[in-house]
């Protein structure tokens, strides 16, 4: 009883705090306390659910025949907007904080809100070798499934709350790239809600230009109502070899090599600083050796890049052993390392043993409670970005990574990028090895400006044919943006199936210079 009216006691105090403070003083200077008390006990409020649900619609077998009630009712509201004049654009129900992208769209607001309510996995076909899911499910949900029945996406893109159709409208990516491509690379078929309220089924045989057409279009095409992804059979462990590595051309150089080693499952390179960084190879296996088994996602394990980091500080290389799942989830506990900046002593092994369980907060959670104090800034003084350009240009891009804004740790991961019609391509007739580089973190750079800083960053992206991830900030006017993307086959797509008065143009929808 004395314990209980002491923590009352405590949380007195901690109210008169805040309202002696205010709210958003604490939520800007102490923002930990609010994400610990609150946030993350949230957080695992929503995963339980989530995942208790998923699981129960699957096992019952019912998702299909609600899919097919959830299709109807979305094709009922396009033709009442239809109906009632098409006054305003179209877009999804879905609020914008709940996204995992940073951005807040205020468009949400103006135009008309189609409800989508669809996050089920539909059917998993074994003998052809496909995933039919709705446009909701997330990547926790596809990986708990499928491993638990000996099966993997081959691209199977890192944070847990990644939906589907985020990953099909925009992109997504993992370390298996090199060999698989983006994610939109492994989907096998589209079903869309047109702007005239028709169903629409795209394969490579079956409307194709429509197919090649919806990624990185950002729901301004149609309603992405399902998806079907290939899937391949899985092995219980990652074999994971880490190699530090020293002096930026050697780093190219190996990251280059490694790249192309089809023999390699996995690759994916952490940079540390301009000269420094740990190269990691893995390749699936049957099998692991007892005494190098690493079970990283288990709550009191150190933060993925702090432990890789290790191996760097220490100047040695390393194997280890690590179970599949846990390894495609390796940065989500610590949302890459942007969680330091949240909560600084998350990786501190007390805190680890005690609270480590409820980690990560979900993003969409912190958007919502972040506030406009919060978002300016972050806006300001925070980067979130992911470049993909041609590995061949890789040392010239860390090069201007390093001048223009100074962020480390920063992410490494190649991809293979196959020719094409759809607005992401290389620029000649042949596949071309590209790599991603991310950044996040709060920039080292002297008078950094966010503005100036990433159009800096968009226009050396630009000349070398390379490509800006669209859920960050760009910065890019309308011409700019596209010189970057292909938009020939989407603006024809736009004009045949009636989007121009239905839905915004993808500029229009997220660049930051058309919406403010």
């Amino acid at each position: 009883m004395d314990s209980l009216l002491y923590l009352a006691g405590l949380v007195v105090l901690f109210l008169l705090w805040i309202k002696v403070k205010g709210l958003d003083y604490v939520i800007v200077h102490q923002r930990w306390i609010f994400v610990c008390l609150f946030l993350l006990p949230l957080s695992v409020i929503f995963d339980v659910y989530y995942y208790v649900r998923a699981w129960l619609i699957f096992k019952m077998c019912s998702a299909p025949k609600l899919h097919d009630q959830r299709v109807r009712d979305i094709q009922r509201q396009v033709r009442e907007w239809r109906k009632d004049g098409s006054k305003t654009y179209m877009c999804t129900g879905r609020p914008g904080w709940l996204t995992v992208s940073l951005r807040v769209g205020k468009y949400k607001k103006t135009h008309k809100n189609i409800m989508i309510n669809m996050m089920d996995i539909l059917e998993v076909d074994t003998k052809r070798q496909v995933v039919r899911v709705e446009p909701l499910a997330n990547m926790g949900q596809v990986t708990a499934l499928l491993t638990s029945i000996g099966w993997t996406l081959p691209v199977l893109p890192e944070l847990d709350d990644l939906t589907v159709g985020g990953l099909v409208m925009g992109t997504g990516i993992e370390s298996s790239s090199h060999i698989y491509g983006l994610f939109q690379h492994i989907c096998v078929a589209f079903e869309l809600v047109l702007a005239d309220g028709s169903l629409v089924r795209c394969t490579e045989e079956e409307n194709p230009d429509l197919f090649h057409a919806v990624p990185w279009s950002c729901g301004t095409l149609g309603f992405l109502v399902a998806a079907e992804i290939k899937i391949i059979p899985a092995k219980p462990w990652v074999k994971l070899r880490y190699e530090p590595v020293r002096g930026l051309e050697n780093i190219c150089k190996r990251f280059t090599e490694a790249s192309e080693d089809k023999q390699n499952s996995f690759v994916e390179g952490l940079q540390y600083s301009r000269d420094t960084a740990v190269i990691m190879t893995g390749t699936l296996t049957d099998h692991a050796e007892p005494d190098k088994i690493n079970r990283i996602g288990l709550h009191f394990k150190p933060w993925f890049f702090k432990h890789v980091e290790g191996y760097l500080k220490g100047d040695y290389a390393g194997v280890e052993y690590i179970p599949l799942r846990q390894y495609y989830h390796r940065h989500t506990r610590s949302i890459f390392w942007e969680l330091q900046d949240i909560i600084p002593f998350g990786n501190n092994p007390i805190f680890r043993w005690l609270f480590g369980w409820m980690v990560p907060p979900k993003i969409s959670l912190l958007k919502l409670t972040q506030g406009e104090t919060i978002r300016r800034l972050y806006e300001q003084h925070h980067v979130v970005q992911d470049m993909l350009v041609p590995m061949k240009n890789l040392q010239d891009a860390i090069t201007r990574f390093h001048q223009d804004i100074d962020v480390y740790p920063l992410w490494l991961c190649p991809f293979l990028l196959p020719p094409g019609r759809g607005m992401v391509h290389p620029k000649g007739q042949e596949e071309e090895l590209y790599v991603d580089i991310g950044a996040y973190g709060e920039p080292k750079v002297k008078h950094f400006e966010a503005k100036a800083s990433t159009r800096q960053l968009e226009k050396f992206v630009r000349d070398v044919h390379g490509f800006q991830m669209l859920y960050a900030d760009v910065y890019m006017n309308r011409e700019e943006f596209w010189e970057m993307f292909d938009g020939q086959l989407y603006h024809r797509l736009r004009d045949e199936l009636g989007c121009k008065e239905a839905f915004p143009e993808v500029y229009d929808k997220i660049c930051k210079s058309a919406r403010h």
